[in-house]
């Protein structure tokens, strides 16, 4: 059991370090032909593969947790005035690629990808597949909402090669559901989930603890009741309460809102079923069986993160977005549209990229991605390995993250990391608390009010 005297200390805001160095470094000052300078330089530079990721703003109702980028409308002219916008972005992008580097990833995100007609899908697909090399073997996913699924619409996914589908089930408790405004699943999860199983789909189940009205024996009963369906993996988000970014959030104080102590109990009470019950833990949140490719890849210390979630290194490619406020995640730069849909429908349709920021990344910033990744990703940091890979010295790593033993030395204290002939590894417990320990890697790190969530 984690103690209540390492939370209070540990418990402070910082990144979330899916990317590096983080998104609040992004300015304007990187323009559309940035990105266009730094997406056709992406051609020589490395991982060679790519990912491609597709945000579907729309959602038909607002879950008051929810801290994406999100656009409420039944309006249907306005997601055909979308698709086609993003149709144009898919062709425009794909004439600034190398076509003959493999796809593999294709993650359609939201919003709520699954309010869109299965046609408006594979119209999309068609022309990825006729822009891009995409084979069997490319991973197809889908963040789908219960509310807006059933089997008919299941069965055409997977006819058009979706392959992995993640359902953002939050909690099983209704109450919980109604208190964030959540609409309920269209059928009953059972039989989305069986019907997944029986055509041998890699499935994904999410959660999400911290909630109004949810209970450390309420949200036991929905992590027991998700291993029972056994999913190839599962993830147990906390919830990040940004009213300051996100105002909606504000109304949920009304109902209240669990404890850090509550919310610590929660997770670390689904850690403890979730592992008993043959599941890996994959990071911080994760959970993947043991013969997942994430599970494989974790204990090969071949793990790897990006926007989209964990991947291995072997499947990791450079990430180009499409859609409103979707982030590139190049090797050499990261890039983002406008957060307006009708300021990125009007670029697109002039046939200029839709950028609004970025960030130029530099070749420390590189090293410095690369040791916080693997701490991140594979609990596990070998000095010499890495400089090898990355074909430089330990010493130019060490400069990069602006590494000390002083620095380090009160996690080794709280037995939360071990340092074993120059390799440092993340304990059991010291998961908990993996933001923390990459943060006293992050040389650029700065901290203020309202910049970060805290970490707990």
């Amino acid at each position: 059991m984690i103690s209540q005297s390492l939370i209070e200390k540990y418990n402070q805001p910082i990144p979330r370090y899916t990317s590096y160095p983080p998104a609040t470094v992004f300015h304007d000052g990187f323009t559309p032909n940035d990105y266009i300078r730094m997406a056709e330089a992406s051609n020589l530079e490395e991982p060679r593969a790519i990912s491609l990721y597709l945000h579907i703003p729309f959602c038909t109702r607002l879950c008051l947790y929810c801290g994406c980028n999100t656009l409420i409308t039944n309006k249907q002219e306005l997601m055909t005035q979308y698709l086609e916008a993003l149709k144009k972005e898919i062709e425009m992008v794909s004439k600034w690629l190398d076509k003959e580097r493999p796809v593999t990833q294709i993650h359609w995100g939201g919003g709520t990808p699954n309010v869109l007609s299965t046609a408006d899908v594979g119209s999309i697909m068609e022309l990825i597949h006729e822009k891009f090399s995409v084979s069997k073997e490319t991973e197809i996913a889908m963040e789908c909402h219960p509310a807006h699924i059933d089997i008919e619409y299941l069965s055409n996914l997977f006819s058009m090669g979706f392959n992995r589908i993640s359902l953002g089930i939050q909690d099983f408790n209704s109450e919980v559901l109604k208190a964030v405004h959540r609409m309920p699943p269209a059928i009953p999860i059972e039989e989305i989930v069986q019907y997944i199983k029986e055509r041998e789909i890699p499935l994904n189940l999410d959660f999400i603890y911290g909630l109004p009205l949810q209970t450390l024996e309420g949200f036991n009963k929905t992590i027991q009741q998700a291993v029972k369906l056994q999913p190839d993996r599962l993830v147990t988000f906390s919830y990040a309460h940004v009213p300051w970014v996100k105002p909606h959030q504000k109304t949920l104080e009304k109902t209240g809102l669990p404890s850090p102590e509550e919310k610590t109990a929660m997770y670390l009470s689904s850690y403890e079923t979730i592992s008993q019950n043959g599941y890996i833990p994959i990071g911080f949140d994760h959970y993947a069986k043991p013969d997942d490719e994430l599970s494989v890849a974790l204990k090969n210390h071949q793990l790897h993160r990006n926007f989209q979630g964990y991947c291995t290194k072997s499947t990791t490619g450079q990430v180009y977005a499409f859609g409103m406020s979707g982030i590139s995640q190049l090797s050499n730069a990261y890039a983002q549209n406008t957060k307006k849909i009708n300021a990125y429908m009007e670029a697109i349709n002039n046939g200029i990229p839709a950028t609004e920021k970025g960030y130029v990344i530099t070749d420390e910033e590189k090293l410095t991605r690369e040791v916080i990744l693997e701490l991140m990703c594979n609990n596990y940091l070998n000095w010499e390995e890495l400089a090898l890979r990355l074909n430089c010295q330990v010493d130019d790593l060490k400069k990069a993250t602006a590494f000390s033993e002083e620095k380090i030395k009160t996690f080794i204290a709280d037995d939360l990391l071990i340092n074993i002939d120059d390799a440092l590894e993340i304990t059991d417990a010291g998961r908990f608390f993996t933001r923390n320990i990459a943060s006293a890697f992050d040389p650029k790190l700065k901290t203020g009010p309202g910049q970060f969530s805290k970490s707990i």
